[in-house]
């Protein structure tokens, strides 16, 4: 009723025809759903406007106020398409409400996208939860939430706790708050949260003015054992190591920032294949002590008896409710729309928004009956859909796009941090609408919170802006500096669109993670892609004769045409290359919990008795270089069971490792 009306609507009259207002069990319970409605339709950035009758003080009325400007962002064509982009790298199936209404209002602004710079733009993904706009939410109202989590302990608990803050850091999203049951402030990882977020009142901890997300991480590492890191590498490999350091990629020595001890360990073993920790000494001789631990658990064959009695782990099944905001906010964008090019096409629109058409055409439904109340049918909304092209008509209080709330703000900012470090060329336009973005987050009215009082009681309790947590670094910024150069070559490749145009293929040196040295390759470059941790170059390979995904981290630089390829003596080594065939059984302790995550675990198992702290682990054709990484940076907390050809491999790499770490004069 609310929605296409040019006339005020009578509060009286709306508690009469609307049945779930009328059959209320009291006054007070449709007054609780009202208030609740309305809170809704400003959520959706629709400026509802409470009017009282100047003659009669009782008689209230409620309307669309169609004098707001019509701009929700002063976009240019490349921020729109930019900012389209980021709402893309939600999968909004998983994500839920947030990322469903973004892109639908994205698209309500009338804009054409550039499709050149769409299709230069980093195709991928944010780490989409359904948990997440509730998390969201949370931050933003200064509200208690209730969930399942199923800590590094494996056993899942029921959390009560006050949202501080929730951010993306190194690609994967966290929540850092106030856990009422411990008394104390918790750091949460949102992919193992395994029931949907519900309220739980007020929040009532005194919450801190500033909250670095990335600092709270990093402490979880702290130790007064703390040192700088003396390394020696082979040329061109150990590459996030050397871009910590700022070390050249060719150095074969270089130093760590001082760090912690527990941090420190895990990186140096996460890269232990290609270099040497020379100093601090004792730090030395645990890494060989780890090493050799790790080696002698991987002798022989592995036990895989106990895996034949643990316990199938029912995997996490969180239904992400619809909620009528969501299909609401769709069915506006859709008539914003099509008003806004007069026609469209209907399978065209149903991509646009990624519903099915049969699902548009039941939107298209709805609109009939939207409009002044007991008007006449002349009144209401009108909408078409002969033939596949879609109209609409009647609907100019439409017209106007919906405005952004900071949760959906979020999610945008969210995006455009997972498309930054690939954004090359188009990183000032990146950088545009992320400022407009923000601005549009601050401003008095931020773009549609769910009532102005909840944004003011959140800005009086010194809560910090859920956008505040986005600005942690992640390993794919780190290497933007390196790859600048490799970033520019590759979009314009990209941009030329002739495949015998010189412009249209690139020279690259690449480290790959499974070899010594390095390898020269011509290449032409289709798409950019991002998982929201790594980015990636499709391309078709000249010397393979095929197309191969390239890692934009491990591109070292863009050699001449006349480069050779640099060679290292490979040695007796195990070959790393390519995926191994068929299933992979681990056995994983808590700490190592995170290499299930990581892979995508086909399938946990609890072990005896259901002790959920023990975990064995089966991954489906894993890469084989990866997943030895993975192993050896748990620092044995992590065990191949089979096959055993994996753990022989796992032997020889770790002994390999523990012997350069003998003698302080080894060379990796």
């Amino acid at each position: 009723m609310t929605i296409g009306s040019r006339r005020r609507i009578d509060r009286e009259k709306l508690f009469t025809v609307i049945s779930d207002y009328a059959g209320a069990s009291s006054d007070q319970a449709a007054e609780r759903m009202f208030e609740r409605d309305k809170a809704s339709i400003l959520d959706l950035g629709l400026p509802l406007r409470t009017e009282r009758d100047v003659l009669d003080e009782n008689t209230v009325y409620y309307r669309i106020d169609s004098a707001r400007s019509a701009a929700v962002l002063d976009l240019t064509t490349q921020e729109y398409t930019v900012l389209l982009a980021a709402s893309r790298a939600w999968d909004d199936a998983a994500a839920g409400g947030a990322a469903r209404r973004v892109r639908s209002k994205l698209l309500s602004l009338g804009h054409d996208a550039d499709p050149d710079l769409l299709r230069r733009t980093p195709r991928g993904a944010v780490e989409s939860l359904p948990v997440l706009s509730p998390l969201l939410e949370a931050v933003t109202a200064g509200t208690t939430v209730r969930f399942v989590y199923r800590g590094t302990g494996g056993a899942p608990a029921e959390r009560i706790v006050e949202p501080w803050v929730v951010g993306v850091h190194d690609g994967h999203w966290y929540v850092h708050g106030w856990d009422r049951d411990r008394q104390a402030p918790r750091v949460f990882r949102a992919s193992r949260i395994e029931s949907y977020p519900s309220q739980a009142g007020a929040a009532t901890h005194p919450r801190p003015e500033q909250v670095d997300l990335s600092d709270v991480l990093e402490r979880i590492d702290a130790s007064d054992d703390q040192h700088v890191a003396q390394l020696r590498a082979a040329p061109y490999k150990a590459l996030e190591l050397r871009d910590r350091a700022g070390a050249a990629l060719d150095a074969e020595q270089f130093e760590l920032p001082r760090m912690p001890r527990p941090a420190a360990r895990r990186l140096v073993l996460g890269s232990v294949r290609w270099l040497e920790l020379t100093s601090p000494g004792p730090w030395r001789e645990e890494l060989a002590a780890v090493l050799d631990g790790i080696a002698a658990s991987h002798e022989g064959e592995g036990d895989l008896a106990p895996v034949e009695v643990a316990a199938p782990r029912p995997a996490a099944r969180i239904r992400t409710p619809s909620t009528g905001t969501d299909h609401l906010s769709r069915l506006i964008s859709v008539a914003s729309y099509v008003m806004n090019r007069g026609e469209v096409d209907l399978s065209e629109l149903a991509g646009a928004l990624g519903v099915s058409e049969k699902t548009l055409i039941t939107d298209l439904q709805v609109l009939f009956v939207c409009g002044d109340m007991g008007t006449g049918w002349e009144d209401f909304i009108e909408a078409e859909w002969e033939h596949g092209t879609v109209r609409v008509r009647n609907a100019e209080p439409l017209r106007r796009p919906l405005r952004l709330s900071s949760v959906e703000i979020t999610a945008l900012l969210a995006g455009l941090a997972a498309l930054e470090p690939t954004a090359g060329q188009a990183a000032h336009i990146v950088a545009g609408a992320r400022e407009k973005l923000l601005a549009a987050a601050s401003a008095p009215e931020a773009a549609g919170g769910s009532s102005q009082q909840a944004a003011g009681e959140s800005a009086e309790s010194g809560a910090p802006a859920p956008t505040d947590a986005l600005a942690a670094e992640s390993a794919a910024d780190r290497t933007a500096g390196r790859a600048e150069a490799v970033l520019s070559a590759v979009q314009t490749a990209l941009r030329t669109p002739d495949d015998r145009d010189p412009a249209a293929q690139v020279m690259i040196r690449y480290s790959a993670p499974d070899r010594p040295g390095t390898s020269v390759r011509r290449i032409r470059p289709l798409r950019i892609e991002t998982d929201g941790v790594r980015s990636y170059l499709l391309a078709d390979c000249e010397q393979a004769g095929a197309q191969r995904r390239f890692r934009l981290d491990r591109i070292v630089e863009l050699p001449p045409d006349e480069a050779e390829q640099h060679l290292a003596e490979s040695g007796p080594g195990p070959d790393l290359s390519g995926r191994v065939e068929g299933p992979v059984w681990l056995r994983l302790e808590p700490p190592a919990r995170w290499i299930a995550e990581s892979f995508d675990a086909a399938e946990i198992r609890d072990g005896r008795d259901g002790d959920s702290s023990l975990a064995y682990v089966r991954m489906d054709s894993p890469v084989r270089a990866a997943l030895i990484d993975a192993v050896l940076e748990s620092a044995g907390s992590a065990e191949v069971l089979a096959p055993r050809e994996l753990r022989d491999m796992i032997v020889t790499v770790t002994r390999a490792a523990a012997a350069r770490h003998g003698s302080p004069d080894a060379l990796p």
